[in-house]
């Protein structure tokens, strides 16, 4: 990073707790990488304090910002403008500074998409069993809809719920893609190999030894395992999607991505596969890895 003076923009991060984010070091390492004059630092927002964060943010020349739990929805109405795709989940996460004000991204799932495909996993014709339908499930329901998936099972503990998310998405883009079912339901999928997608936060650290689905005749339909988790590196789920022979990757490389894809929304520039596996680099190294 070069010296900081007269001419450094600032980006940051608004959420509650923050302490324990990894995005300094995604957007540090950029803009060391890319000679960009910028430095990225987290903030700590107190409840009934988000449209206050953003107004001052913008009052003191703040390039963009990131946003984390619990403000993504919270944060639209601070906001003059919001993308198509993030106003349809209902969640930002990347703010960008435009005339009057910021707009709103949803970076998580432009992450998501991006990291899948660096892995060579598609969405576009596939069958996909999504497990969960709280926050993260719903916008990956979005996404997979949005990416022309053939059918999405959504499985979760309560039904309700998952047809609640399930009837707002097929709504939202005029088809029967997303079909709501109960997670103890899973020996009634049909037959043949899925995309399977982790969306729920069975396997966070501490907990790293549970999986949301415990027998193996499941991940026999499993030939992709993706879970948004990516601490512990390697999840329960994954370590039982590799033993019935399938492949199976982790959510560090959302975390790269969404942050890369706001970066370069910040700075309008893109950043190389390169510059993008350095950060990688980096992240594992911080969690020691």
């Amino acid at each position: 990073m070069e010296m900081i003076n007269g001419k450094t923009r600032t980006c940051g991060l608004i959420g509650n707790p923050v302490e324990h984010t990894m995005s300094p070091a995604i957007h540090n390492t950029l803009a060391e990488k890319c000679g960009h004059n910028l430095v990225y630092v987290p903030f700590f927002v107190e409840e009934r304090q988000v449209a206050d964060a953003v107004k001052g943010a913008y009052a003191l020349n703040i390039l963009g910002l990131n946003v984390t739990v619990p403000y993504k929805s919270e944060v639209i109405k601070s906001l003059v403008e919001v993308d198509e795709l993030a106003a349809k989940i209902g969640a930002v996460n990347t703010l960008v500074r435009t005339q009057g004000g910021y707009k709103g991204y949803n970076t998580d799932m432009s992450g998501l998409q991006r990291a899948m495909e660096s892995e060579g996993i598609r969405i576009e014709g596939e069958e996909i069993i999504l497990l969960g339908a709280g926050g993260a499930s719903r916008a990956v329901a979005y996404l997979c809809a949005s990416k022309k998936a053939k059918k999405v099972y959504m499985l979760n503990r309560t039904f309700d719920k998952a047809q609640k998310v399930a009837e707002e998405v097929n709504k939202a883009f005029g088809c029967e893609i997303i079909v709501p079912m109960l997670l103890s339901d899973y020996p009634k999928l049909p037959d043949g190999k899925f995309l399977t997608i982790q969306g729920t936060s069975v396997g966070l650290a501490p907990n790293d030894n549970e999986a949301v689905i415990e027998d193996t005749a499941f991940y026999q339909k499993v030939h992709t395992g993706f879970d948004l988790v990516y601490r512990p590196f390697t999840t329960r789920f994954m370590k039982l999607v590799k033993e019935a022979g399938g492949q199976a990757y982790n959510g560090l490389k959302m975390l790269l991505y969404q942050g890369v894809n706001a970066y370069e929304l910040w700075n309008q520039v893109e950043i190389s596969d390169k510059e993008a596996d350095a950060v990688y680099a980096k992240l594992k190294e911080e969690m020691g890895l």
